[in-house]
């Protein structure tokens, strides 16, 4: 018999090359031939060609768990195997020898994953019997051993599976290699031997296997002989059981009998049950006619009750009780009588909310008793506002009255009194929810309230600023400043310093500490006592920008101590149309105390008029601090204060550079004019004022003030042309030297500075060149004319021209330069003699003799390249000469 391939150890080898990655022991490789229907119905090849394959059986061990493998390999192209699919064991459900093959060498294995099992599976050929039997036999024993489970197995008798595998173990032996080392069996006999005897056949079922065959040894060597004496057996049975049948006939007799007599009891029964059935049929029907007309009187209760419940509902809405309405149609508004009224107002409200759409169901929206109830109510809210309302708006003159009325509540002579509204407000508070049931009430009825506590607060506001204001006034000392500050006729003796005026500002910062938080205050409290819907001017206690000397007493005046009524209230309610009704009420409450602020400034104006700039800064610092919507007024009023201390201070400058035009009406002036100096003390006792952010205001009063000053020093300079810039000069030297120290800090002052140093600058050039002109004017005209001569002729034409001859020159030289030292002497007493100002002489002088010797040093360098053999006196001769004097 030809060797097996299972045996072939090179192509085991060339499968364990194949699956080496894998990590997996291999345990049968075997050739096989793959087909899809190889064989047909005639037994003939199919269209399909046969291809060679090899399947192998593989495991691995994981842990204690072991897996199965059934692998197809198939052969590259260069003849060396490689995988081509892979099977798990632990899927196989079926092991099918084909029927078609009269060899019975091909079978299929059937997998339970398989993604598509339309498809029919491969085919597997092997070459004969033995192969296929081994290799079926190694699947089934991995499958028990690994799985614990065997395949379907079709088309192939197991007992003869068991039979060839008893007659073939001792040919499967367990084959080595020496060279290639140890190789496990194909199929080892342990695994046969326990497969076969253990697990196909046990070993009683093969010894009943074998005395039956025993039985049926009789030396036939036919099967058709075999197979004929079956038949006569069979034959033989079927005979004796239809004997047997003809013998019980009697014992059917009677069971037939008893059948007629079921049959007959079963009719009766059914006639009964028909009976019965329509009997039932017409229970049935009164039962249902019962029942419906039960469930439609439990119905018509359900809806009687529920009927009544919601009556009952609506009634209680539409019932007045008699203390409220007794309430809101005559009761009092005195405080102890409050809680009543706030109690009847919610009632009230929550009522006419009741009868509302939202909170009515829309049936009853138009049922005559709702809208009778509704009108009824409708009265009582329009009776009840009407009766709040004026008690609201005399009881308010009244609380103004009676502080009015009361002289010791307001400032008197030698004692300022601080406004103190506690007392009111305390009082006002008290009905304070009822002005805001009042607007849910009726939102209308509010416009008159509000008018008539803005008419009657601002009484007591106006009368309180104006005893505080002229208390004020008549208790600050404070000596009056003179206003003329840069007139000219004003003596030098006089000082402008001497008066001490801040009690002036001070006054007026106390006007603003003690009025400026009242009137915020005041307005919040109005704010929110008449129910504006606006956010919180200042925190409770707070004061403007932060001045501690506010009134402390009342620093809780704008808490109310109410709650929200309604769920608006929470909300921000910040309006363009609330806020401008707030505005307006706030000027009928506030309007016409700023005419007491007014007269302050004009006070603090007469007596010293740069304490406008003290007032200005301290305006614009609580200005900063007025930022709520509430406070329109107070800003509005700040505005307005700081917009009269700019114009009062505008005047102020207005006048002041009237005076310093005044100056150019005087004929003659010499020296330094007398508003330099005093501007520089009228500027150091500005920057002395400035507080806050008057920054602003003072810069634009300098601008004004050294504008004007420059135009009418130029003015004056221009009506003696021969001294014009001697007056320059010296009045621009003093701007610098009085505005030194001020114009390091203020920048303003700085601009004006550089600008009079520049003026400075090109009148001194202007004075020196006329005093050189008026010593040495032939030496300087001759050599302007070769300069002049030289942009159309050459240099060595020059001495041929008309008065330009070395003969001209030596003549110019001889009555220039003879005596030089005496016409620079004389130089230097014409610029002593007109000079006022001593101090600017020595620096003047050293201007005059660098610019005389840059002049002389141009002359000696074109003279000398015109007419070099001449001889004339050296720059450095000229140096050591000036220098010397």
């Amino acid at each position: 018999m030809a060797k097996s391939s299972a045996d072939d150890d090179e192509l085991r080898r060339a499968c364990e090359a194949a699956i080496e990655d894998t990590k997996q022991s291999l345990v049968m490789s075997i050739r096989v031939v793959k087909g899809r229907g190889v064989w047909g119905k005639s037994g003939k090849l199919g269209r399909h060609m046969a291809k060679p394959r090899v399947l192998a059986l593989s495991t691995k061990s994981k842990g204690q768990q072991t897996k199965a493998f059934l692998r197809v390999l198939k052969y590259s192209t260069g003849g060396v195997l490689e995988p081509a699919k892979l099977y798990k064991l632990k899927h196989l459900s079926k092991v099918e020898v084909i029927t078609n093959d009269p060899t019975g060498c091909t079978f299929t294995l059937g997998f339970d994953n398989l993604r598509s099992q339309s498809v029919a599976p491969p085919q597997w050929t092997m070459r004969n019997i033995d192969d296929r039997n081994r290799l079926l036999l190694c699947i089934l024993n991995i499958c028990k051993d690994v799985l614990g489970r065997l395949p379907k197995v079709v088309g192939i008798d197991v007992v003869e599976m068991a039979l060839w595998a008893k007659e073939n173990k001792p040919t499967v032996t367990n084959q080595r290699s020496v060279q290639d080392g140890p190789v496990p069996a194909t199929v080892t006999e342990s695994d046969l031997k326990v497969t076969v005897e253990k697990e196909l056949v046990s070993q009683v079922e093969e010894e009943d296997m074998e005395a039956l065959l025993g039985t049926y040894v009789m030396g036939i060597g036919e099967a058709e002989a075999f197979s004929e004496r079956l038949k006569r057996e069979l034959h033989a049975l079927e005979a004796a059981n239809v004997h047997a049948i003809l013998e019980s006939e009697p014992l059917i007799d009677e069971v037939l009998q008893g059948l007629e007599a079921a049959s007959s009891c079963v009719d009766d029964m059914d006639e009964w049950l028909g009976i019965f059935n329509l009997k039932l049929r017409h229970m049935r029907e009164d039962i249902e006619s019962i029942e419906t007309r039960n469930n439609k009187l439990e119905m018509q209760s359900v809806n009687n009750k529920a009927l009544i419940e919601e009556l009952d509902k609506l009634l209680e809405r539409l019932r007045v009780p008699s203390e409220y309405a007794a309430c809101l149609t005559g009761g009092l508004f005195d405080e102890a009588r409050m809680i009543q009224n706030v109690e009847a107002c919610e009632w009230l409200a929550g009522a006419l909310r009741g009868l509302e759409v939202p909170h009515l169901d829309p049936t009853y929206a138009n049922m005559r008793a709702v809208r009778e109830k509704r009108a009824e109510l409708e009265k009582l809210k329009t009776t009840f506002v009407r009766r709040a309302s004026e008690f609201l708006r005399n009881y308010f003159a009244s609380l103004v009255d009676f502080m009015i009325s009361d002289k010791s509540y307001f400032s008197q002579r030698g004692q300022l009194k601080r406004p103190d509204h506690a007392d009111l407000r305390y009082k006002c508070r008290t009905y304070a929810r009822l002005l805001q049931h009042l607007k849910s009430l009726d939102n209308n009825c509010l416009g008159p309230l509000r008018k008539a506590y803005c008419s009657s607060l601002n009484l007591l506001l106006r009368r309180e600023a104006r005893e505080f204001a002229n208390e004020l006034r008549a208790s600050t000392k404070a000596s009056r400043n003179p206003t003329v500050w840069l007139e000219a006729s004003t003596g030098s003796s006089q000082n402008v310093n001497a008066a001490d005026t801040s009690t002036v500002s001070e006054a007026y910062a106390k006007m603003l500490t003690i009025f400026i938080p009242l009137l915020v205050d005041e307005s919040s409290f109005f704010a929110h006592f008449m129910c504006f819907e606006v956010p919180t001017l200042v925190p409770p206690g707070g004061v403007a920008n932060g001045n501690k000397s506010g009134n402390n007493d009342d620093g809780d005046d704008d808490d109310l101590g109410i709650m929200d009524i309604d769920d608006n209230d929470g909300k921000n309610g910040k309006t363009s149309v609330e806020l401008a009704a707030l505005n307006e009420s706030l000027q009928d409450l506030l309007d016409g105390i700023q005419e007491d602020f007014y007269a302050v400034v004009d006070w603090a104006y007469k007596i010293d008029p740069l304490r406008c700039i003290s007032m200005h800064g301290i305006t614009e610092r609580y200005l900063s601090g007025q930022k709520a919507d509430a406070a329109g007024f107070v800003r509005l009023l700040l505005g307005d204060l700081e917009s009269r201390i700019s114009l009062q201070f505008s005047r102020f400058v207005d006048e002041a550079c009237h005076q310093i035009e005044r100056n150019e009406r005087n004929v003659r002036q010499m020296g330094v004019l007398s508003y330099i100096p005093r501007f520089a003390t009228l500027a150091t006792r500005m920057e002395q004022y400035i507080q806050g952010q008057s920054r602003d205001l003072v810069d634009q009063a300098y601008t004004k003030f050294v504008s004007i000053m420059f135009v009418t020093l130029e003015k004056i300079a221009q009506t003696d042309p021969k001294y014009a810039d001697i007056i320059l000069l010296e009045n621009y030297a003093a701007f610098q030297n009085s505005l030194y120290d001020l114009a390091n800090v203020v920048p303003t002052l700085a601009k004006f500075y550089h600008q009079a140093s520049e003026a400075y600058e090109q009148a001194c050039t202007r004075y020196i060149s006329t005093i050189i002109y008026s010593q040495f004017e032939r030496l300087f005209q001759f050599a302007r004319r070769i300069e002049d001569l030289m942009y159309t002729i050459t240099p060595e034409e020059i001495p041929f021209q008309l008065g330009l001859s070395k003969m001209d020159l030596r003549k110019m030289l001889k009555a220039s330069l003879s005596g030089v030292d005496k016409s620079i002497a004389l130089m230097y007493k014409k610029l002593q003699k007109y000079l006022t100002s001593e101090e600017l002489l020595p620096s003047l002088w050293d201007k005059c003799k660098k610019e005389f010797l840059d002049k002389y040093e141009s002359f000696a360098q074109l003279v000398a390249k015109i007419y070099p053999t001449e001889n004339f006196p050296s720059v450095e001769e000229m140096r050591t000469l000036l220098a010397s004097m």
